[in-house]
């Protein structure tokens, strides 16, 4: 493979160090959106450059460029070499990687229908189909649909000997139905809030979705929630969509289980974590049917790959077993770290260091992180959602994010959802707008009672996940069933 070779070859210019990579990154993608019947943006990039990072005096030099000739490729590794040798003269520690075996390997994102052979005018018109769906009323004053499809295809080699080449290949699809009455808004999305649902996956994932189909149910109920009751406040058992529960994860666990946030290198403009490393082993984090996993290896994930972007394969590991808080995202650095700290702790990288493009050096990003379904390994009934509603004799049941706010050490949170549902004596009721929630991020997961099953866990796509400086933004994966947390704190925001 021609990439592959062109990697090989910048990597033997690299003088010795004691550890080097190369990755070489092709990006593609598209995006379309509509809004009240035509196309309000058409928009497709192409991007292709390579990277250079270096372990020289036990400190990092990285460098990167999209030029491509003899000249540039010198430039790049000298710049690198120059960061390192610089660098080494104010280090106040020495970085030491995991061990790590050499690897040759490819790995292809499995599709049934390539997104970019799918042609324009057919994309187009799906979309204006579904827009159109939503007017069903002169209270909708915004109709929207957008589509997005990304390939990546990476080459990686390492100075351990790795040779990787992947693809990459994600799409996502929704819907968005704005009404307005007198000086009240309303917004209700499908198949969820923030560009839909996306996975990895080709153009059939679109087709499944159906948008058209349900153009005028979303629209309907955003016209709803224009005259429904405000959601109650007080302390009442809520039973969280999937969907809304996915962003939950994403907030109050994923972003806390990440080495690097936990060690403070994130803390001057992501944040820390509440969960240090002292708490490893004996943190009670949630109720003991609460299991939490970072899976790369799961279909269909956002997070779903062969191997991360230092050459480690995608692996499945426990974050949360039986509610005890086990393990941490990490790079083959923290790692090393962590066993300096924990003496316990006996593990090489789980494979979560991704970076957003070419240009960007490869940090700690979240794969698939999922709540497993109900009913599996011991932990209990496996839940329907219907059968969950009929146990709850009063409670408030919450679907779609519509906002959030969590501190800087995923500690207290606060999120809102686009429509909620009263449930009294195991009766999905009433129609409210404008519910929130509140809590504490281990009483939050501690109250939790109830998972549904494997038939209703689906794993959500999340493609706008920020950190890092210079910023970087990742897609990631959530599985989750509906679930129920019992006396949480609900209120009404007056949008």
């Amino acid at each position: 493979m021609r990439m592959l070779k062109l990697a090989e070859e910048i990597l033997d210019k690299i003088p010795k160090v004691e550890y080097a990579d190369v990755r070489i990154v092709d990006q593609e993608n598209e995006d379309i959106a509509t809004k009240d019947g035509i196309v309000e943006a058409l928009a497709s990039g192409h991007s292709l450059g390579y990277n250079v990072r270096v372990l020289h005096h036990e400190v990092w030099g990285f460098a990167a460029s999209n030029d491509f000739s003899a000249k540039g490729i010198d430039a790049t590794i000298k710049k690198a070499m120059e960061i390192a040798n610089s660098s080494a003269k104010y280090k106040t520690t020495d970085v030491a990687l995991d061990s790590q075996k050499s690897i040759t390997a490819s790995y292809k994102t499995p599709i049934k229908e390539d997104p970019f052979k799918v042609p324009l005018e057919e994309k187009i018109d799906l979309l204006l189909k579904a827009d159109q769906a939503q007017k069903v009323s002169p209270k909708i004053v915004i109709s929207q649909s957008t589509y997005q499809a990304n390939k990546e295809r990476k080459y990686f080699v390492s100075s351990n000997g790795s040779k990787i080449d992947q693809e990459i290949i994600w799409t996502g699809v929704g819907i968005e139905a704005s009404a307005v009455s007198g000086a009240e808004f309303q917004n209700r999305s499908y198949p969820n809030s923030f560009r839909g649902q996306n996975q990895t996956q080709g153009f059939e994932l679109v087709r499944e979705l159906e948008l058209e189909k349900h153009g005028g149910r979303v629209a309907k109920e955003a016209v709803d929630l224009l005259s429904a009751d405000l959601c109650p406040s007080g302390e009442f058992d809520l039973i969280l969509d999937g969907n809304q529960l996915a962003l939950q994860i994403h907030e109050s666990c994923g972003h806390a289980v990440e080495l690097d946030r936990a060690l403070g290198y994130e803390a001057s403009y992501a944040g820390t974590s509440f969960l240090t490393p002292e708490k490893l082993f004996n943190f009670q984090y949630g109720s003991p049917i609460v299991n939490l996993t970072a899976d790369a290896t799961i279909p269909h994930g956002l997070g779903t790959f062969g191997y991360d972007d230092e050459g480690t394969k995608a692996q499945r590991t426990y974050l949360v077993k039986k509610g005890i808080f086990q393990d941490y995202i990490t790079s083959r650095e923290t790692s090393v770290e962590l066993q300096k700290i924990n003496p316990k702790y006996k593990k090489n990288s789980n494979g979560t260091v991704r970076a957003s493009s070419w240009s960007r050096l490869p940090m700690i990003r979240m794969t698939n992180i999922n709540l497993e379904p109900g009913g599996e390994e011991g932990t209990g009934k496996g839940w329907k959602l219907k059968d969950l509603i009929a146990d709850t004799k009063y409670g408030i049941f919450m679907s779609t994010n519509r906002s959030w706010s969590i501190d800087d050490k995923r500690y207290n949170f606060q999120f809102g959802t686009e429509i909620g549902w009263e449930i009294k004596n195991g009766k999905l009721g009433r129609m409210l707008k404008n519910p929130t929630y509140q809590g504490i991020t281990p009483q939050f997961w501690n109250s939790c009672d109830a998972i549904c099953g494997r038939p209703e866990w689906t794993v959500w796509g999340t493609p706008n996940c920020g950190k890092g400086q210079p910023s970087q933004v990742m897609y990631t994966g959530h599985g989750a069933s509906p679930a129920r947390f019992r006396k949480v704190k609900i209120g009404v925001v007056n949008w």
